[in-house]
This record gives C-alpha cells, sequence and structure tokens, in this order.
C-alpha cells in the first residue's frame, strides 16, 4: 500500500473497515458504560443508598385571635386573623441498619422554649421509647415574629405573651411531634446531598458600627458584613423520588413589622410555601409529601429591610450609632423593606431566598456520607469557667438585660426614651426598677460591665425565674456535615468564629473538611450572642447578651468539646449535666376567658354582611365579610381546621373545587372584635394574575361557643358562604 511516495493511502475498502472497526468500539464503550450505570443504579446495596430517610410536615398554627404575637415583645400586637398558616417541619436520617438516628425539626414560630421542647421530648418518649432523645433531636425556631406566643416557662417571657397560654403550647407540641410521626412512618432508603450559594439583595446588617467594633484583621477576611451564603441539604429516596430539603441562611424573619396583626410565617414561610407549591403540584398549601424547611442561622444582627433605617417622620437617614432622630429619637428610626408594603417585602425576600434555594437544590451534586452522631449537654450558663489562654480565666454572669434591650431595633423599636448603644444607666429608670423589682448586686453590675443593667433577671424569681440558667448545647453530625445547635441569635461575628472553632476541633481530631452550619434558635431561648468587641458599644444585640461579655467564648468552648467528643468516638463519656427545671405554673394567664358569641339581631353565625361584587378581574381583592365568632374558639375546641375556602365551579362536574384556603398566601382572614360578644370576619382574596377566568365563591368555617343552663358551654360549628362572582380575563 505504501510505495516510494511520501505518504500511504488506503484503498476504499480499507476505509470501509477502519470505520466499521471505529464504531464498533464506539459502540462496546458506550454500552459498557450504560451498563455499569444501570447497575450502579438499580443496586442500593452500593451506592444509591446512604441512609434511611424520613420527612414530615404538620400545622402548629394555634389561636390566631387576642394571644400576642412572640418577636416584638409589643404587648399591643396581638393577632387578630392569619395571612399563612404555621408547620412544623420535620427530618430524620438513620443508618442503613437503623443503628442511630438523628432528627432536625423547623418550626414556624418565634423560637423553641425550654417548656416547648420538654413537653416534646416527653410526648416522644411515651410514643417511642428512647429512640428520640434530647441528644439525637434538634429543635429550632425559624423566628417569624408573627407567630402566637404564650409558650414560655421563664418570668420575663410572660410579661409580653400574657402568660402560659396552652392552646398555644399544645399546638406547637403537637405539630412537632406530628411531624415527626409522619416523618418516622415513612422512612426510606435514600440519599443526601449538599450545596451552598450567595443570596443577594436580602438582607443588611442592622448594628453596623457594633460590627466595626470587631478587629480589622477579622474583618478583612469577609467581603460583607452579614453572612451571604445559604447551605441547602436535599433528599430523595434511592430511586431518585424528591423527598425535601432544609436550608440554612441567616436573615431575620421580620419583613411583616409591629403594626402587623395576622399570624404568618414572614419571609422563610414564603419561601418554604412557594417551593412546596412547585414540587406538589395539585396540592393545596400544607398538603404533599415534599417538604421545604427554610431553618434559621446566625441572625442576630441581620435584617431583610434593605432600604435601612429612615427617620419615619423626616425621611433622613438614621443610620447612625445610636439610632435615633433629630426629631422624635429613637422611636421614629425604623427600617424599610424593599417593598411597597410589609406584604410586598416578604413577598420579595422570601421570593429572593427560593430562587436561590431552587438553585442550589437542581445543581446539589455533593453527596453527604458517613456515620451519624449528636453530643448534648445541659449546662448552668451563668456559672461557667472559661480559658482565654494560658493565664487568663474569666466566667460567665448570671443572666440579666441592658438598658439598650428595651431601646428595640431598626426592625422593631422599643418604647419610652431608651436608645441602644447606652454604656451608662438612667437614674429615673433605675430608681423605679429598684423600687419594683430590686437592685442588681455588686457582683452582677460588675460581671456585665460595661453594661448598664436594666432587669438583673438572674437574681429575679419571682413567681418563677425570670431567666434559664441551665441551657442545652448540641452538635449533631450527619456524615460530613455538622449541625450547631444554638440556644439563641448568634451576630454575624459570633457564628463565624462559632463555625471555624468547631470546624478547626474536627480537623485537628481527624475529621478534616467537614462542611458546619450553625442552626439558630434551637432548644431554649437565651436572647443574643455578639462577641466580646461588639459587647462593649451595647448596642440592642450586646444588651440581650444575657450571660455577659463572655458567653461567646463559653459557647465556643462548650461547642469545641462536643466537636472533639464525636471525633474521637467518646461522646459517651460526655457528663450529662444538670437536668432543666419544669414549673408548675397551671393556667396563669391574663388572656381574656372566652365568652359566649352573640350575632346581631335577625341574623345568625356565617351570614353575609357585605358582599362580594359580581366580577372582578386577576389582581383585584374579592373582599366579603360574615357575621363571625371568635377564632380561638376553633383552637380551643382542638379541631385541626380551615378558615376559608376559595372554590371554582366546574360546569362539567356540576360540582364545586377548593383552589386556595387559609394556608395560601393570597387569602387574609380577619377577625374584628365587636361589643356584647359580636364580631365579624373579612376575608380578602388578591386574586394572582395567573388566575383561571371563571366563577367562584368564597366559604367561611368558624365554631360559636354557646352556654347551656347547666353552666356547661358547647362549642357549634357553622359555615357562611359569599355569592358566586366571575373572573374574567384582563
Amino acid at each position: 500500500m505504501c510505495g516510494k511516495r511520501s505518504k500511504c493511502s488506503f484503498s476504499r475498502l480499507e476505509v470501509i473497515l477502519i470505520v466499521c472497526l471505529v464504531l464498533m468500539i464506539a459502540v462496546t464503550v458506550v454500552l459498557l458504560v450504560l451498563h455499569f450505570l444501570t447497575k450502579e443504579s438499580n443496586d442500593p446495596s452500593e451506592v444509591t443508598a446512604n441512609y434511611l430517610l424520613g420527612v414530615g410536615r404538620a400545622d402548629c398554627t394555634g389561636p390566631v385571635a387576642e394571644v400576642p404575637l412572640m418577636g416584638y415583645a409589643n404587648p399591643e400586637q396581638v393577632g387578630s386573623g392569619l395571612l399563612m398558616r404555621l408547620y412544623s417541619r420535620a427530618f430524620i436520617v438513620a443508618d442503613l441498619d437503623d443503628s442511630r438516628r438523628v432528627v432536625f425539626v423547623s418550626a414556624d414560630i418565634g423560637m423553641v422554649s425550654q417548656r416547648l421542647r420538654l413537653e416534646v421530648l416527653k410526648k416522644l418518649k411515651s410514643k417511642y421509647g428512647e429512640l428520640y432523645r434530647q441528644d439525637n433531636i434538634i429543635l429550632s425556631g425559624t423566628h417569624t415574629h408573627s407567630g402566637p406566643g404564650g409558650y414560655f416557662q421563664y418570668t420575663l417571657f410572660w410579661i409580653t405573651s400574657k402568660g402560659l397560654i396552652r392552646p398555644s403550647l399544645n399546638a406547637i407540641v403537637n405539630g412537632i411531634v406530628k411531624s415527626i410521626d409522619i416523618a418516622h412512618q415513612n422512612m426510606k432508603r435514600g440519599r443526601l446531598f449538599i450545596n451552598r450559594g450567595t443570596v443577594e439583595n436580602s438582607q443588611i446588617n442592622r448594628s453596623p458600627f457594633s460590627y466595626l467594633e470587631n478587629p480589622a484583621s477579622e474583618r478583612s477576611r469577609y467581603s460583607s458584613n452579614t453572612d451571604k451564603e445559604m447551605v441547602m441539604l436535599k433528599m430523595v429516596d434511592e430511586n431518585g423520588q424528591e423527598l425535601g430539603l432544609i436550608s440554612w441562611f441567616a436573615v431575620h424573619p421580620v419583613s411583616m413589622n409591629n403594626t402587623n396583626h395576622l399570624v404568618n410565617s414572614d419571609n422563610v414561610g414564603y419561601a418554604s410555601y412557594l417551593f412546596e407549591q412547585e414540587k406538589n403540584k395539585g396540592m393545596l398549601p400544607g398538603e404533599g409529601s415534599f417538604v421545604a424547611a427554610f431553618a434559621s442561622s446566625n441572625l442576630g444582627d441581620v435584617s431583610p429591610n434593605t432600604k435601612g433605617p429612615f427617620c419615619i417622620n423626616t425621611g433622613e437617614s438614621c443610620n447612625n450609632p445610636h439610632s435615633t432622630c433629630p426629631v422624635g429619637g429613637a422611636k421614629m428610626c425604623m427600617a424599610m423593606g424593599p417593598g411597597n408594603d410589609m406584604f410586598d417585602s416578604t413577598r420579595i425576600i422570601g421570593q429572593n431566598i427560593y430562587l436561590k434555594a431552587k438553585d442550589l437544590y437542581e445543581k446539589a451534586y455533593q453527596e453527604v456520607t458517613g456515620p451519624l452522631s449528636s453530643a448534648h449537654q445541659w449546662v448552668n450558663m451563668s456559672d461557667v469557667s472559661v480559658e482565654l489562654n494560658a493565664t487568663h480565666t474569666v466566667k460567665t454572669c448570671k443572666p440579666a438585660l441592658g438598658h439598650s434591650f428595651a431601646a428595640g431595633t431598626i426592625d422593631g423599636v422599643g418604647a419610652f426614651n431608651f436608645t441602644q448603644g447606652s454604656v451608662e444607666g438612667n437614674p429615673f429608670w433605675d430608681e423605679i426598677r429598684d423600687q419594683l423589682l430590686g437592685e442588681p448586686s455588686n457582683e452582677t453590675k460588675a460581671c456585665h460591665k460595661p453594661k448598664p443593667i436594666l432587669f438583673s433577671t438572674g437574681e429575679m424569681t419571682r413567681p418563677h425565674p425570670w431567666h434559664p440558667d441551665i441551657v442545652d448545647v448540641q452538635i449533631a453530625a450527619i456524615g460530613s456535615l455538622a449541625i450547631i445547635a444554638v440556644p439563641g441569635e448568634f451576630t454575624t461575628m459570633s457564628g463565624r468564629r462559632l463555625r471555624e472553632a468547631v470546624k478547626r476541633e474536627f480537623d485537628s481530631h481527624g475529621t478534616p473538611r467537614m462542611d458546619v452550619v450553625i442552626a439558630g434558635l434551637c432548644n431554649v431561648y437565651t436572647h443574643y450572642i455578639t462577641t466580646y468587641e461588639e459587647y462593649q458599644v451595647q448596642r440592642y444585640e450586646a444588651a440581650s447578651t444575657i450571660y455577659g461579655p463572655h458567653t461567646l467564648s463559653a459557647y465556643i468552648q462548650l461547642y469545641r468539646g462536643l466537636a472533639r467528643a464525636i471525633a474521637t468516638n467518646t461522646v459517651q463519656d460526655l457528663p450529662r449535666g444538670p437536668e432543666p427545671p419544669v414549673f408548675n405554673i397551671g393556667n396563669m394567664t391574663l388572656l381574656p376567658p372566652l365568652t359566649a358569641d352573640r350575632m346581631p339581631v335577625n341574623k345568625t353565625f356565617g351570614d353575609v354582611l357585605q358582599e362580594v361584587r359580581q366580577q372582578y378581574r386577576a389582581r383585584e381583592v374579592a373582599e366579603v365579610t360574615f357575621v363571625g365568632a371568635n377564632p380561638r374558639n376553633s383552637a380551643e375546641n382542638a379541631t385541626e381546621h380551615n378558615f376559608l375556602t376559595v372554590e371554582r365551579y366546574t360546569s362539567t362536574s356540576d360540582s364545586w373545587h377548593v383552589v386556595w384556603n387559609d394556608a395560601s398566601w393570597d387569602t387574609r382572614f380577619y377577625w374584628t372584635k365587636g361589643s356584647f360578644g359580636q364580631s365579624n370576619v373579612t376575608i380578602e382574596w388578591h386574586i394572582p394574575r395567573d388566575t383561571e377566568p371563571g366563577v367562584y365563591r368564597i366559604r367561611y368555617f368558624g365554631h360559636y361557643k354557646k352556654k347551656l343552663s347547666n353552666n356547661r358551654a358547647v362549642f357549634i360549628p357553622f359555615e357562611g358562604t359569599s355569592s358566586v362572582f366571575e373572573i374574567t380575563t384582563l
């Protein structure tokens, strides 16, 4: 074939044979690849499953009327309706041999209280024995400021929550337990994937002057004064069916401000709503098997009100160390969200968070593998010795709140003439405190310096202690993921220091490359945790760091110990610590008693007082008002209850079908209390742009309380229905 010419040539037959050979090799390679891929996906024993996984979601809304909302500490902010339902979302991860389990619960509540956690643990023990325990269950609150309060046993929290409110506590306990029950009953073999990314345009640091107190060398390592990173854990079963996700991101759910009276889960709840609606196609909100939790992290100084603080009376900026305005002082300084109102701001921030989570979810390829472990201790946080270095040891303090605690924040201002950044007391308020509550001891004053103490809560014990001494510290490790469950609100830099310390501890004990996340507001509430440097300027977060200037150092020492125990497999050697108390509180509450409901003359419950229009277009608001009854009747009656539905008529089947309910973002349920036991209910449907034209109606469901002759009472269900109305095209 090759003669004396400078190059070889091939005959047509040889070319055909070469091409056929190449094609045969290519086909063989493809078949081999497909063979191994098929084998890989069909052989669960090899790589398709690393864990047993279970997810569950349950309603934990509780009473939506007359109960103070928990978060802003504003006694006038009581519930009077519903925007979105609150849910507990539970995730169980177990080894394939089911030898170890870890449970993470994210609940749409302000924070987890000690009483709440202890009652959940008690119920789980009665159901499952020692399967679910204080060491392997993390209970985390999303930190919505628009959920019912009244589920605390420490006195300070009674003041703005009107005591211990059993219907509120029971709703949350039962919702959490039910969500765990559902997850427990649906365990299946599956896989976990982790991803992380940056969320933009969704947060600001609300105490930037405190943040600047941290060393410049430390701040220079970060591009922002907030943590913009979202960490997302994706769950699928062994066949690739989607189960759910947990997202951790640092932002306060305070897009709904302290003028709001509708129970709702705020921006992170809206993100959950969007993700679950997308994955549970054709289902109503709160229904469907896919569960998406948007959990809290180190959000202490992080606000979603991205326009920043302005004087609401003059419009000028009040971004100064004391957050005060020239006219009106601190009470006029408030931060605004990106929207036209608080509803719009909630939607915008929630959608930003959802879209980033969706992107991370779709691109989550890094698999989480490895053993499960969990470590827990109860610690007396009022008496922890901290070794700062070889020569210096410091201690934490008995709980106390500073003067700037009463000033509130730019997300929700306080009362009277208190301002942030107060490092000196006010003689007027100090005298009132001394007369009513007693003067702080010299020891406590010295321990908390430079904090001027407003309430020495660690020295106040009537009728019960005002703050907890015994606190949970906990870490759960799921393979290469370590979840630090913190009992409060860590600021941005506090969280960074804690994560780095825990990661270094894992690294130094043979467990490198751990992904470390902070889960906020877990297990018991202890307010804020700032850095030592931030503590010195005593803005709101520092004044609310109740165990003194070395609180963060104490937590870092404690969590390093937990990480070390997990890394060295010595968890069993950790001291259990002193168990927290359970106070016999009974029904100590200032909540008004439920009285008999009454209706206007010639009317009955559920009658329409103001009708809908006959016709609407998308993006308009359909509104109807009914003769109502106290919504607390439904919570007191312990019923799983839906207050409203929006229904569409289907002519082919001559029937009505529910298209929205009271968990929907686009519906609003308002209760207006009148006199002599009478009340009205107004239901709004903010008609979405993509609403299908057709015939609709709005229905209302309630219970009224009726007194019987023998001094007993019964709760009687009723309903009301609007006239039909038409949705037309734009």
